[in-house]
């Protein structure tokens, strides 16, 4: 849970800083692609708080009116950043193609390239940094603050590549096009991470990897004859699995109940980073038709 809530934080106050910082350079400088990449980073420090807050509401203790807690803030916040990150997407390429229309080009190289490269290797030790407490945590919303920060990183490196060649060519087009091509990135990427949110939020059913090792341990039971009603979803770290378990019919409830034991296990040690709930019923007969 820490780890969860120390990844948003830092990235927040992270980006609060260089968002100052880019923003004074980009007036001071007068690069427009200076002050997008400030306003992009300010607001990711407001993604980054509101998805603390989401973070530290989505492990909080189920309810009587939310039973099944409130690990799906953390896929609706998710859902929310990506279209988030899709409007910056957006906003960068119609940026590109109204500066390609402008005659005013002027920019103080100096300035603005030093801070745009003191914002990119800070931002590269935070992705670094957000990728081992996606590890940890396995966190939706962490993986996208990734994403946010991955964002800047490639749209950082776009810019001091664009400065370099426009000091060197005095081609400004230069400019506008590493924008189009950053800004289709960025929109692709938002698509994927909005994906993700709303498979979890109309609750798509687990990995393939681990719903095909469930139903293997079953099939290799062989007290079980059959089983239906299997169903996988996953809230925030939480984990749900439920099945009916056909049992031969001479068996008794207790050797029935071990071998329910013995499935859960399985699926809690293999799977320990994930909190599992797991409801298995056992029937004598087939009733599934």
């Amino acid at each position: 849970m820490q780890s969860k809530l120390n990844a948003p934080k830092i990235a927040g106050i992270t980006a609060f800083c260089l968002g100052g910082v880019k923003l004074a350079a980009g007036l001071i400088s007068g690069s427009v692609a200076v002050i997008s990449s400030a306003i992009d980073s300010i607001m990711d420090c407001m993604i980054s708080f509101f998805n603390f807050l989401a973070i530290k509401k989505s492990d909080s203790e189920a309810t009587k009116q939310f039973n099944y807690g409130f690990g799906k803030l953390e896929a609706l916040m998710a859902s929310c950043d990506g279209l988030f990150i899709a409007g910056i997407g957006c906003f960068i390429f119609f940026s590109s193609i109204k500066k390609i229309a402008s005659n005013d080009h002027s920019i103080d190289f100096g300035i603005a390239f030093w801070v745009m490269l003191f914002s990119t290797i800070v931002t590269f030790f935070l992705v670094l940094f957000l990728t081992k407490q996606f590890k940890l945590a396995n966190s939706l919303v962490i993986k996208a603050d990734i994403l946010h920060y991955k964002t800047d990183l490639f749209t950082n490196i776009g810019i001091i590549i664009t400065l370099i060649l426009i000091k060197i060519t005095n081609l400004v087009i230069i400019d506008c096009i590493v924008g189009i091509l950053i800004s289709i990135y960025t929109i692709f990427s938002a698509i994927k991470l909005i994906k993700d949110g709303i498979y979890v939020l109309l609750d798509g059913a687990l990995d393939n990897e681990i719903v095909n090792d469930i139903k293997n341990k079953i099939a290799k039971t062989p007290e079980i004859s059959d089983f239906h009603n299997f169903r996988t979803r996953k809230s925030g770290d939480t984990c749900f699995f439920s099945a009916h378990l056909v049992f031969n019919s001479d068996i008794s409830l207790k050797k029935a109940h071990d071998i329910g034991d013995e499935i859960e296990n399985f699926l809690k040690e293999k799977y320990n980073f994930y909190t599992w709930q797991i409801d298995l019923h056992f029937d004598p007969t087939d009733d599934s038709k």
